[in-house]
């Protein structure tokens, strides 16, 4: 029997470099994604029981937070989900929350705490919602998580609360977030988009997502080989969230030997576009809507005339760039889908550039820190009493 392999490497060797779990859990996101909508069909009634009520209130305010990759799960997600909910959405991240509470909790707001955690063991993830049904009148407490023991999950169980357990193998052993940042991302875009019409949605976005792993591997590695110095992601509206976390594994599994940035199209022309050098790798993700594509469309269009970056890649599900094929990532099956179910394709490719760049610093991607001040779950908060 041959061995099992995983971003072009047999798990032997992978063990033995010290990446396996990254590999896995970057690998497994279109079986997660499908079990994730599964788990969330089983318990619809239960979930559903519990927004409706929430959702009709018209003054409902929502706040989806997190720390970290969490935090950015919810920057891209707010801004669809307040258009289609009509109600204010906003992404506020725990580290705000905490630090200065009575700056973002309203008390007489009737408020649905959203909170994103992999371990749920992050000391702000437990002080934002200690703080949160401390200072807001009317409080309510979705949690999403993937691990079934961690201290947020039982804040969910209350009266006022709901929490939505992933699958166990979501529960990322690996130093950073993948098929985690995936899967709450989806269960939340689910839980409040309908999970019965995401029955008709989650087989082209599992299939994107594969696509692109079998696909650009071996791309990705390639790029990875050129040495770039500088790598800079860039996205309108939702994905200047998803920028953020490129951007953030990049950074996390180069225990920061690379330089990242983030921006929008449009933002990186005020001032950030002077990071750009003959040895900077930019990355764009395009938008399916016409009218947000055409501003992409035009900064791709002046970075090629510029001729000042290494190399420009677009990734996208639609084609007509112009660009040569090796600068293009090509999210197929998703051409006319709304932009949110590009989220998941669309960081694939970023998370297995990160895996070689890994690799390629002579560093462990599951444990990329070699100092031991940078963990998994994050250590040495002082959670200070409000008074």
């Amino acid at each position: 029997m041959s061995e099992v392999t995983r971003l072009g490497f047999a798990e032997t060797e992978l063990e033995r470099l010290g990446g396996l779990w990254t590999a896995r859990e970057i690998a497994h996101q279109p079986a997660m994604l499908r079990e994730t909508q599964g788990l969330l069909v089983a318990h619809q009634a239960e979930i559903e029981a519990f927004l409706q009520p929430l959702l009709v209130r018209p003054d409902l305010r929502i706040i989806l937070t997190g720390a970290g990759t969490s935090a950015f799960a919810g920057e891209c997600l707010a801004p669809v989900l307040s258009a289609r909910l009509g109600r204010r959405v906003e992404a506020v991240a725990t580290t705000d929350l905490v630090s200065a509470p009575r700056l973002y909790f309203e008390p007489d707001t009737p408020t649905l705490l959203v909170s994103f955690g992999r371990s749920g063991n992050s000391p702000e993830s437990v002080a934002a919602i200690e703080l949160a049904n401390r200072l807001v009148a009317d409080m309510s407490n979705l949690v999403v998580t993937c691990n079934a023991d961690g201290a947020l999950a039982t804040f969910g169980r209350g009266p006022h609360g709901l929490t939505i357990l992933l699958p166990e193998p979501t529960h990322d052993r690996s130093f950073a977030m993948t098929s985690s940042f995936t899967s709450m991302t989806y269960a939340v875009l689910a839980a409040f988009s309908g999970i019965a019409a995401m029955n008709g949605r989650i087989d082209a976005i599992a299939n994107g997502v594969e696509k692109v792993i079998a696909d650009y591997t071996s791309v990705m590695r390639a790029v990875a080989d050129e040495g770039y110095e500088r790598v800079v992601y860039l996205g309108s509206h939702i994905f200047k969230g998803l920028a953020q976390e490129a951007g953030l594994k990049l950074l996390e599994l180069t225990n920061g030997a690379l330089v990242t940035m983030f921006d929008t199209p449009l933002g990186f022309r005020h001032g950030p576009k002077t990071i750009v050098n003959d040895r900077t790798l930019i990355v764009v993700f395009f938008s399916n809507d016409a009218y947000t594509r055409s501003y992409d469309t035009d900064l791709l269009g002046e970075l090629r005339r510029d001729n000042d970056a290494a190399r420009v890649i677009a990734v996208t599900a639609q084609g007509g760039l112009g660009l040569p094929e090796q600068d293009e990532v090509r999210v197929a099956g998703l051409e006319t889908a709304d932009d949110v179910d590009l989220l998941f394709a669309y960081i694939i490719a970023p998370q297995m550039l990160a895996f070689f760049e890994s690799l390629r610093f002579g560093l462990r991607p599951d444990k990329p820190n070699t100092s031991g001040t940078v963990n998994r779950v994050v250590q040495g908060v002082q959670i200070h009493e409000l008074v």
